[in-house]
């Protein structure tokens, strides 16, 4: 154990207990030959959960996106997305370098995508203009905060799309932190769209792993693709058994994380210099604004020194993410920081 209180993100939690026993306990077996019990069992599960045809284990949530963004689109087309969005911002432009498509980034308040703000940015390629490919969500947004998307919003650009023949595609990372915000399953949020990707390795504190769901037909493309990523792994069964309990287990405690999250935002809020309006902290993201000249940078240094991790996500920009392996108490040292740091 650490006295270290990291809040840079739920990345960086540890394999629990339960992990770390089905890891060591796993069945395997070759994955690429389709012959890993453990993969497949996780698989299946996956799919279940998300009433889907069928579901594929990748190391990454980049590689997820840019596998669904791949299989659903052909080279030279656009991709509409936020342009605050995980697939625009922080994947290095892998949309473009392999599938071949370009980002179109429509701008819109907390993240969240209407189909009125999408519908101006579609393009039929007619003329000389590139052509809408596919539409991409993402829900928890995280440069927005940890945002989500409201079910019949989703559901309304949906229709709209498949009206005109487009697939849409949900980055989906911290969904099950989005269907504990909404008190809705997960199936019922992501059920009308056609693609989704969501993390194990975030809030529900896999070490490693993220799962795409689809139709069958879509997986067994993104499959082959996955292969010529170099992500055709062996007996991968070790890393899928910590994936299967963080699957079935952590979604019933992220309501702590996101009730440390709340108390996190609402006692920042009312510290002199920071910039944040509690009501917008929804799940386990925190993020505000440094006022005057003091820099986010400079302030996580100081953090730092004080046994605080935290992320500066621009000059006055600052992110805090709260996830199981930082408790109540934990909070409370890292508000005490702040304060003596701010006073």
């Amino acid at each position: 154990m650490t006295d270290i209180i990291d809040l840079r993100s739920d990345t960086v939690t540890r394999p629990t207990p339960a992990m770390r026993r089905a890891m060591a306990e796993a069945e395997v077996g070759d994955d690429v030959y389709g012959e890993d019990p453990t993969v497949n069992l996780l698989e299946s599960r996956a799919a279940q959960r998300f009433a889907r045809e069928a579901a594929l284990f990748v190391p990454s949530g980049s590689m997820g996106n840019l596998l669904a963004i791949w299989c659903s689109t052909q080279p030279g087309q656009e991709v509409i997305c936020d342009g605050r969005s995980h697939t625009f911002v922080h994947e290095m432009g892998a949309m473009s370098a392999i599938a071949g498509v370009m980002p179109k980034t429509v701008s819109s308040p907390d993240g969240i995508l209407t189909w009125e703000r999408i519908a101006p940015a579609l393009e039929d390629g007619k003329g000389y203009h590139s052509q809408t490919g596919l539409i991409e969500l993402e829900s928890t947004h995280n440069l927005a905060g940890g945002t989500v998307y409201p079910a019949e919003t989703i559901a309304d650009i949906s229709a709209h799309a498949h009206a005109i023949g487009l697939k849409v595609h949900l980055d989906g990372a911290r969904i099950f932190n989005a269907a504990v915000a909404l008190g809705k399953s997960v199936e019922e949020i992501t059920r009308p769209v056609d693609s989704v990707m969501f993390c194990l390795s975030k809030a529900l504190g896999a070490p490693v792993g993220s799962m795409l769901v689809g139709s069958s037909e879509f997986i067994a493309r993104a499959r082959r693709r996955r292969k010529i990523l170099g992500g055709g792994m062996r007996q991968v069964g070790v890393l899928a058994a910590a994936g299967l309990v963080a699957l079935e287990e952590s979604p019933k405690i992220l309501p702590r994380d996101h009730e440390n999250a709340r108390f996190l935002a609402q006692a920042l809020a009312a510290i002199p210099g920071i910039l944040l309006d509690p009501a917008k902290v929804v799940t386990n993201i925190v993020m505000f604004d440094l006022e005057g000249q003091r820099m986010a940078a400079d302030l996580c240094d100081a953090l730092r020194q004080r046994g605080v991790l935290a992320s500066a996500f621009g000059p006055q920009l600052v992110r805090m993410v709260t996830h199981y392996d930082v408790d109540r108490p934990a909070i409370e040292r890292a508000i005490a920081a702040m304060q003596s740091i701010l006073r």
